[in-house]
């Protein structure tokens, strides 16, 4: 997505070497954005064969790993709900597994769902459901308040057959590392919001 630059606090303009564009680096991660090659402020007004072609290039034309520093993974950040990028991300490419990300609330879940049945339909193995806000913690008691409803990711995983990977909760530092441009578990970040990605980050590996 075209805010990754900014939340992964990168910027640059990716050049190419021997026809394939050098990805860039942020907090040990290697990334591409198309925010690397449009401006931030500027408009992007793309029809679905513009968008797939720029997934395709973002895949095929990157020079993700090397034989000297293979990569471990990539991960494709997708827009909700169901679309040309994603038929054409599993039509062209081997994808191992997809993990649903929604709000706990019901108009959210809608979204879900209906990815969730293309997947399969497409033959793609759902590796599990994020929960996302799935709470704010009362600051003076601790106590999870569910501002958006509560049991919704766990009420579809559990109808997909799948595990809830994490709860992420609504949490200030969360907001503020995205804005910064350090990501929340860069370094020795602590909190609830951390914990539970480094969490779902050992389930799925």
């Amino acid at each position: 997505g075209p805010s990754a630059p900014r939340m992964m606090g990168v910027d640059g303009e990716p050049v190419f070497v021997d026809g394939k564009l050098q990805p860039l680096t942020a907090h040990g991660v290697v990334l591409m954005s198309i925010g690397f090659l449009v401006d931030e402020g500027s408009p992007m007004i793309w029809r679905g064969p513009m968008a797939s072609s720029a997934v395709r290039q973002m895949v095929n034309d990157v020079r993700w790993g090397t034989e000297e520093e293979p990569l471990d993974l990539l991960v494709i950040d997708m827009p909700p709900g169901t679309g040309d990028i994603h038929l054409t991300l599993m039509e062209n490419f081997a994808v191992d597994g997809v993990v649903i990300v929604s709000t706990p609330q019901e108009i959210a879940l809608i979204d879900a769902r209906r990815a969730a049945a293309m997947f399969r339909k497409t033959g793609a193995t759902i590796l599990g459901v994020i929960e996302n806000m799935a709470f704010f913690a009362d600051p003076s008691t601790g106590r999870p308040i569910p501002i958006f409803g509560t049991g919704g990711a766990k009420a579809e995983a559990a109808n997909l057959g799948v595990p809830v990977l994490a709860e992420i909760p609504i949490e200030i530092a969360l907001r503020q590392s995205g804005d910064d441009g350090r990501p929340l578990t860069a370094g020795d970040g602590a909190g609830a919001a951390a914990d539970a990605f480094r969490a779902a980050a050992k389930r799925l590996l």
